[in-house]
């Protein structure tokens, strides 16, 4: 057998250079994805007064502005109440061990420093 000339060895087409790499790269793409992402992170809450308040305002809908519901509401009024409980409230809310309409699920989104934030402010609005 006759050994290749150099001027067979030294040329490769770049079409199969190009296709050779490209398989390379799709064989380890799944390594690539394979891997688990990080978890979202999340802004701090935002615990300034104005933040505290906007979050009370999520509050507004159902138990009326400032936590003082609509006359002859049947949900429970929030202002003016002992702070420790309505943190103990909507950490029983959020935990499952309390249920209501829609409280157990809008209280899964508050941290611990935002519920004891929204006991505070409601807490201080007196009746």
């Amino acid at each position: 057998m006759l050994a290749p000339s150099s001027a067979e060895t030294s040329s490769i087409e770049p079409r199969a250079v190009r296709s050779i790499v490209g398989w390379l790269v799709l064989a380890g793409a799944p390594c690539a994805f394979a891997q688990s992402p990080s978890a979202p992170r999340f802004a701090p809450p935002n615990l300034t007064p104005a933040g505290v308040r906007a979050l009370a305002a999520n509050c507004a809908q159902c138990h009326g502005t400032d936590g003082r519901p609509a006359p002859g509401s049947v949900l429970p009024a929030l202002a003016g109440r002992d702070a420790r409980d309505l943190a103990q409230a909507l950490l029983d809310f959020r935990a499952g061990r309390a249920r209501a309409t829609v409280m157990d699920q809008l209280a899964k989104g508050y941290s611990d420093a935002e519920i004891a934030a929204l006991a505070d402010y409601f807490a201080a609005r007196g009746r």
